[in-house]
């Protein structure tokens, strides 16, 4: 057991008990516990599988690849609209774990055995990209190359970002003002200042060094 989720769990203020009961059934299942993203986070063989996650109104299991597994139960949901590989099995009480707990076991021992083939988020292609991206790359081959290392999912997430824009300008200028992040290879949510407590991602606490 990871001493950092131990902690984690000990100060839970919310859906203790349903947290609990999911760690020892992905423990059971043999995969490696660590805290990431301030969650308990699950992998095997250096590859994240599942993390569980407290909101508001549920907690969930959140499978990185859940798109991938079969879902016969019809137990994953998406996070969000524009949520690709990533699916959510969401819990509101320790019953509806309990009465579930052998199908619960299944989707965790699928999604360890899903091939590394199957584990490729699909990247958007180049038809895909925006018109404005497409001169930007024929003018920059460099930062071309640069957006083309990005993890799919960051370039799944810049790609919405940009296209949102209904103007041109708009566009070019979403462009222009995350050229250097994208060189850096970071995401358009991760942190660039090194200040954020939630590493990888920003906590806005980059605003202190604008007072």
């Amino acid at each position: 057991m990871n001493r950092k989720v131990q902690e984690y769990l000990a100060n839970a203020k919310n859906w203790q008990a349903e947290m609990i009961l999911l760690r020892n059934l992905l423990l059971d299942c043999g995969l490696v516990e660590d805290l990431k993203w301030g969650k308990p986070c699950y992998s095997l063989n250096n590859r994240n599988i599942v993390i569980i996650q407290a909101f508001k109104d549920h907690c969930d299991l959140g499978f990185f690849n859940g798109s991938s597994l079969k879902d016969a139960k019809g137990l994953l949901v998406k996070a969000g609209e524009h949520t690709q590989a990533a699916r959510q099995m969401r819990f509101t009480n320790t019953q509806e774990i309990e009465n579930i707990k052998g199908i619960i076991t299944a989707y965790i021992k699928e999604a360890s055995a899903l091939k590394e083939t199957a584990l490729t988020t699909t990247v958007p292609t180049k038809m895909g990209w925006i018109a404005e991206l497409e001169q930007v790359f024929l003018k920059n081959s460099a930062f071309q190359k640069a957006f083309e290392a990005l993890t799919p999912g960051r370039q799944r997430a810049y790609l919405i970002y940009f296209s949102a824009a209904k103007q041109s300008q708009t566009r070019v200028a979403r462009i222009e003002s995350y050229t250097h992040k994208i060189f850096c290879g970071k995401g358009i949510h991760d942190c660039d200042c090194g200040l954020s407590k939630r590493m990888p991602n920003c906590d806005g606490s980059h605003k202190i060094l604008k007072k």
